[in-house]
């Protein structure tokens, strides 16, 4: 008998080609898939995430689930998965599930961040998981083009046009920013998100920051979209999953579950 357990999984992307399963590279599920099936000693594990983050893309909070032998302490499953792993990924949590719990078709929501520093930050680790980009000109236009990001849209923009035609209507909840000292870092929590659009909305809004476009061309880019629209892609290493949300369930760990209300 199986048990079907949650987990929540942090990895620094640099060192993995994504998270999808890939032969002869290292990826986020690849490890976490062989490190399990050496633990449990079942031949194949398959580990399911709430979605697959690209080359470069950390988490903090990834989520994903697996069928596993009964047997195994929930409360022990982290440390001895992760004595196993890499010091780049590590399993934080994991939680006991009911059986027809998906990690990516039960996620109400995610909330990624991109982080931006103006030049190489003094501590190393914190550079790890932050972009080195020219500093803006324009703060006041990147903020009122980041107040218009929210909503329900067609995102063709802001992804490859091979996703665009099988459906990009999601929506974004909200779109924040903190400006550092020394940088910038971007918010933004949505219902999903399609492959580089994050990357693709800072591309977007950093152009908007250096008056290399107009708000009224961003704001053309989200009323008018087009597949394949000229905007840079920001660079992999800023961009960080933070949180995958779910809805509150007494079988789930309300820690790890319950989250602010999306709406």
């Amino acid at each position: 008998m199986v048990v079907r357990t949650k987990l929540t999984v942090a990895y620094l992307g640099g060192g993995f080609s994504g998270w999808q399963r890939q032969l002869r590279v290292r990826t986020v599920q690849g490890e976490l898939e062989r490190s399990l099936a050496r633990l449990t000693g079942v031949e194949r594990i398959v580990v399911v995430g709430a979605g697959r983050t690209d080359t470069g893309v950390h988490a903090v909070a990834q989520a994903a689930h697996a069928d596993l032998p009964e047997g195994i302490p929930t409360s022990a499953l982290p440390q001895l998965i992760n004595t196993r792993l890499g010091p780049d990924l590590r399993v934080r949590s994991a939680t006991k599930v009911r059986t027809d719990f998906h990690a990516q078709k039960d996620a109400l929501g995610k909330h990624y961040a991109y982080r931006i520093r103006w030049r190489d930050p003094d501590l190393p680790w914190i550079g790890l998981r932050c972009a080195v980009l020219p500093r803006v000109s324009a703060p006041k236009a990147l903020e009122e083009a980041c107040r218009h990001l929210p909503g329900r849209r067609d995102w063709s923009p802001f992804t490859v046009p091979e996703v665009a035609r099988r459906g990009a209507i999601r929506t974004l909840y909200r779109a924040d920013w903190v400006w550092r000292p020394t940088g910038l870092d971007l918010h933004v929590v949505g219902e999903g998100f399609l492959r580089y659009q994050v990357r693709r909305m800072v591309g977007a809004l950093l152009e908007v920051g250096r008056r290399r476009m107009t708000t009224a061309e961003f704001l053309d880019l989200l009323e008018t979209p087009s597949a394949g629209a000229s905007v840079p892609t920001a660079p992999a290493r800023g961009l960080s999953l933070e949180r995958v949300y779910y809805r509150a369930s007494p079988r789930l760990s309300p820690a790890a579950e319950a989250g602010p209300s999306l709406w």
